[in-house]
């Protein structure tokens, strides 16, 4: 809208007047216009005052109307999305496959040789109100449907805090959060097969604090059921496990940037069971009760040039735990041909550690390679009176891998690997993974 002075101007010079009276009536309609046009300003101004201050629109109730239900269903739009994973893997014909030196570790999903399912997940997410949101995954592996993380979070407790409650995976370490379809190999680290399976779960509570500084500070706690492997179902009151982690980051310039943790990892087991062969070759059964205890600590450092990874970027992971266990193992044949193991319950120590250290670069879009090394250490094993039935190994398994893949786009990637896998002992194995990795529908955003 032109200002009344400029207007004028304008006006005086299209229609030149002559008489008095006509300078009168410009004038009086100029400033009418003048009038109404700061009126309107002045409107305007109030209507924004009321916006600042009016509160947040609450949400339809449950019981609304029938015409508001519809808008109300809009407000409830979970974010659903499903993760398609296989590969074909060559491997040897190898029956029992175990890492030497080290008591089995839970649900291990190895792949079956040949074409094969990997690791299909179906993912619901979203905000539930103000105060929490909740997140659902489930994994089906053929036959086998789990719940592998059910929970639900604070949002708004204010100062860093939250608190999550339910099923879900351990803050422990780095790699231990990150589903299968976000690693950066087609298969987990030995470390991880030999803590915990795959991966630590819990059904329990966590609490959580991320400091308000500029260098990234979080520390949590959890305490659980303690069900999964180290641990086992006591089918008791109380929690079966703890944990602590505590993790530092930041950034080094616009290109760098960094994060190092430390985690300690308590828990009880009661009667575990796993198979070792015994000194004449046949497979036993092991019981353990005691307790366990696992710290870990990671680091994790990524470069991008000037901050955009969407061209280059580099990242280097690196983890290293060491476990020590404490209770007794029983030990007894279970097989017809008759073994050293007749049922002794003795006392059962150990200390063992292990790392691995791996780097992935993306050299150009959509295109990225890298090389994992792990390394395992059984350490100290005592099995007491068992010593005379159960071999203690002294050997430390080991594994290159290479691999590379293409993500077409962000929602898939094809993968291949080379791994040379020195985790058994005298076994020697060339093992190659094709492997593809699709999400449908809506997933968010991967953890540092």
């Amino acid at each position: 809208m032109l200002r009344p002075a400029i207007l004028a101007t304008a006006l005086a010079a299209a229609f030149p007047v002559s008489a008095d009276a006509d300078l009168d009536a410009l004038r009086a309609e100029l400033k009418q216009m003048k009038s109404s046009y700061e009126a309107r300003i002045q409107a305007l101004e109030a209507r924004l005052q009321q916006a600042d201050a009016a509160p947040a629109p609450i949400a339809v109730q449950a019981d609304a109307a029938p015409q508001q239900g519809t808008a109300a269903g809009n407000r409830f739009n979970p974010d659903i999305s499903l993760i398609l994973q296989g590969k074909y893997a060559h491997l040897d014909d190898i029956e029992h496959r175990q890492i030497s030196g080290f008591l089995p570790a839970g649900h291990d999903h190895g792949a079956p040789r040949g074409f094969s399912l990997d690791h299909t997940e179906l993912v619901m997410s979203a905000s539930i109100d103000p105060y929490f949101r909740g997140y659902f995954n489930l994994a089906l592996l053929d036959e086998e449907v789990a719940i592998e993380e059910a929970w639900f979070q604070t949002t708004a407790l204010g100062h860093g805090v939250s608190l999550k409650g339910g099923r879900f995976l351990s803050g422990l370490g780095y790699q231990n959060q990150q589903h299968p379809h976000a690693w950066d190999f087609a298969d987990n680290a030995l470390m991880y097969r030999a803590l915990f399976g795959e991966a630590y779960g819990n059904d329990g509570v966590q609490l959580k604090w991320v400091a308000p500084t500029d260098l990234y500070m979080e520390l949590g706690a959890e305490a659980g059921r303690g069900a999964n492997f180290p641990g086992t179902d006591r089918d008791s009151n109380g929690a079966g496990s703890y944990a602590l982690f505590g993790h530092l980051g930041g950034d080094v310039g616009a290109s760098h940037s960094w994060r190092a943790g430390l985690s300690y990892l308590h828990s009880k087991a009661h009667e575990r069971d796993s198979e070792l062969e015994d000194i004449d070759g046949v497979h036993a059964e092991t019981l353990f009760s005691g307790k366990s205890t696992t710290w870990v600590t990671d680091l994790v450092w990524k470069w991008a040039p000037d901050g955009n990874a969407s061209e280059r970027n580099f990242k280097f992971a690196a983890e290293y735990f060491r476990r020590s266990e404490r209770g007794s193992l029983l030990c007894e044949d279970n097989t017809s041909a008759g073994g050293a193991c007749d049922g002794s319950d003795a006392a059962y120590r150990s200390r063992q550690s292990g790392f691995y250290a791996q780097g992935v670069y993306q050299f150009m879009p959509r295109w990225r390679t890298g090389y994992r090394y792990d390394r395992l250490d059984p350490g100290a094993v005592d099995f007491g009176a068992n010593s005379a039935f159960l071999p203690v190994s002294e050997y430390k398994p080991a594994r290159h891998s290479l691999m590379l893949d293409y993500s077409p786009s962000e929602f898939s990637r094809l993968r291949l690997q080379y791994s040379q896998d020195k985790s058994m002992e005298n076994a020697r194995e060339n093992q190659w993974f094709v492997q593809y990795i699709h999400s449908l529908g809506a997933h968010g955003a991967h953890a540092f």
